[in-house]
């Protein structure tokens, strides 16, 4: 466990409330989806006194802007238009098909890495310190141990406390046709869950299998979300469950029972971390 002195909080963005001439308090900010917004994760410690980050680093491929992204980079941005369109369709087959000719003529593997690894320097040179992160489905999590640096800490299925309060991480998502890096099994994942046991603070990258937490509104689709995690809260009783993966979600925050189950947002395309105070 790593213990960390707060200091006094500027205000609030969706945690707990400050109360007026209370002693110094401890700020957290936390961030997912980042997909590449190293401009704005440069700034995302300031006024806290640590950086949560959630995963989804690497940005494959940008759905509002299809010119960004290592898909574009390699294809070009009309190739990423038509697996965008087939994907948003739900027509994977065609959308593997498609991709299976374009990469047809490339070295896969050493060009995935080479892009990554780009990214991963200049987005782990970002992170404040101390920063406490966790791998995203997108994300690549063998090469983490090679670009964060002693003031990164990377948790998935492990606890840390911070400021009293003690925080659990997992980690990736759950196997979809997306067929994204860091996919596990059902097992697996739940197997991660049970090692975390009970916290204040249960930190995930996807959400409770709750349809409101799940589907996405712009996508038009219900992504996956975790049954052991539902399970998990609804046995541990956390304060609160923050996690990010669906980008639009149809409830951004919703309790069950006596957890706040909080999507902290789209950092993407918000720049803006979500904050907690206590």
């Amino acid at each position: 466990m790593i213990a960390m002195a707060g200091t006094q909080g500027g205000g609030d963005s969706g945690g707990e409330r400050e109360t007026p001439g209370a002693p110094p308090r401890t700020r957290i900010h936390v961030v997912s989806d980042v997909h590449g917004n190293v401009r704005d994760l440069v700034r995302a410690g300031e006024g806290a006194d640590a950086l949560i980050c959630l995963g989804d680093l690497v940005l494959f491929i940008d759905y509002a802007d299809h010119s960004r992204g290592i898909f574009p980079d390699l294809f070009g941005t009309e190739n990423t238009d038509r697996i965008v369109e087939l994907r948003t369709a739900r027509r994977y087959e065609e959308a593997r098909a498609l991709g299976a000719r374009l990469w047809a003529g490339v070295d896969r593997g050493p060009a995935i890495e080479k892009a990554v690894r780009k990214q991963y320097a200049e987005l782990f040179a970002a992170f404040p310190t101390p920063t406490y992160a966790t791998y995203g489905n997108v994300d690549i999590p063998s090469l983490w141990s090679e670009y964060a640096g002693p003031g990164t800490t990377v948790l998935d299925g492990q606890r840390v406390e911070i400021a009293g309060r003690v925080f659990g991480f997992v980690g990736g998502g759950l196997r979809t046709p997306m067929r994204t890096p860091y996919e596990i099994s059902d097992e697996e994942y739940a197997a991660k869950i049970e090692a975390v046991g009970e916290v204040d603070v249960l930190c995930t990258h996807i959400p409770p299998e709750v349809p409101e937490l799940v589907y996405d509104t712009v996508a038009r689709r219900f992504e996956r979300g975790s049954r052991a995690l539902l399970a998990a809260i609804r046995r541990t009783r956390p304060r609160y469950a923050l996690f990010g993966h669906v980008h639009q979600p149809l409830a951004r925050r919703m309790r069950i029972g006596a957890t706040e189950c909080v999507n902290v947002g789209h950092f993407a395309g918000t720049g803006k971390p979500w904050a907690l105070e206590w």
